[in-house]
């Protein structure tokens, strides 16, 4: 399948190439979506999308999950247990869903880390609106180079982020490093469907609906696009599972949602 994007961000559209051309030569390269692109441009990149996403991000995965992240959200909480002693780092939160959720579960401290300042920007505003103004911190950088001590947090949660990273494994380390000795590992993400006609549907959807609906609803065709291509970029489950077992995870597992549209894998470090 081949696109074209027309991202007003993208200063290098030179470098973007379809998976079927030669590698460029002037350094490492990565995925975008179903193009090739340099590494160094992926961030940029990507930061664009979600600031052009950023002011209707609950309806993004509303439409991208066809109105279940909520439920898939309500799991990861049952898994993470908050509770007041518990210290969170949550990554990629920038709207602030998980933290507010954890606050309402019990727990007291968050701190939600994000590259894209306009995603930060709303999960600001929604936490005024929601009379939220103790107990979260607010923090804009790169899950690729975490700015805090080793063995800082009790939890690590990461949602519907890690595929758009650049380099997953660099981010995985830095969730190991930050997490103090039997820290919880806890990532939320899209995944491989694993029923046959589920996943005939849900690529349809993707495909030829999804980026429609962006198109109408948020005037974006591009970003839905990208969004959908980058969830089949992703490593499948047991893919995923051994990447986070490479960087000294253990007690790794994982649990697909709705028929492997999402999963969330678990682990601790040890």
């Amino acid at each position: 399948m081949e696109t074209h994007y027309t991202f007003r961000y993208v200063r290098k559209m030179t470098s973007v190439k379809n998976n079927s051309d030669p590698v460029t030569p002037d350094g490492p390269t990565t995925h975008f979506g179903f193009k090739t692109v340099r590494e160094d441009d992926k961030v940029d990149m990507v930061r664009g999308v979600f600031d052009s996403v950023a002011s209707k991000y609950d309806l993004m995965n509303d439409l991208m999950s066809m109105g279940v992240h909520r439920v898939w959200k309500n799991r990861l909480m049952d898994k993470l247990r908050p509770h007041a002693k518990q210290k969170l780092l949550d990554v990629g939160g920038g709207t602030g869903d998980i933290a507010f959720k954890y606050l309402e579960r019990g727990g007291e401290d968050v701190t939600v880390y994000d590259i894209n300042d306009e995603m930060l920007a709303v999960g600001r505003d929604r936490a005024i609106d929601k009379g939220l103004l103790s107990g979260i911190g607010w923090r804009q950088g790169n899950a690729e180079e975490l700015p805090f001590e080793d063995a800082t947090f009790d939890a690590y949660t990461i949602a519907f982020c890690i595929r758009n990273v650049t380099r997953i494994d660099k981010a995985l380390a830095e969730a190991h490093r930050v997490l103090k000795p039997g820290g919880h590992f806890i990532c939320l993400e899209f995944s491989k469907v694993t029923q046959p006609a589920l996943a005939k549907i849900y690529d349809t959807y993707s495909f030829s609906i999804l980026p429609k609906i962006g198109e109408i609803i948020a005037s974006d065709r591009d970003s839905y696009q990208y969004l959908a291509e980058s969830i089949r970029k992703f490593p499948d489950q047991e893919t995923f599972k051994a990447k986070i077992e490479a960087q000294g995870f253990g007690r790794a597992t994982y649990e697909n949602l709705t028929g492997g549209i999402a999963c969330i894998h678990s682990a601790w470090r040890t």
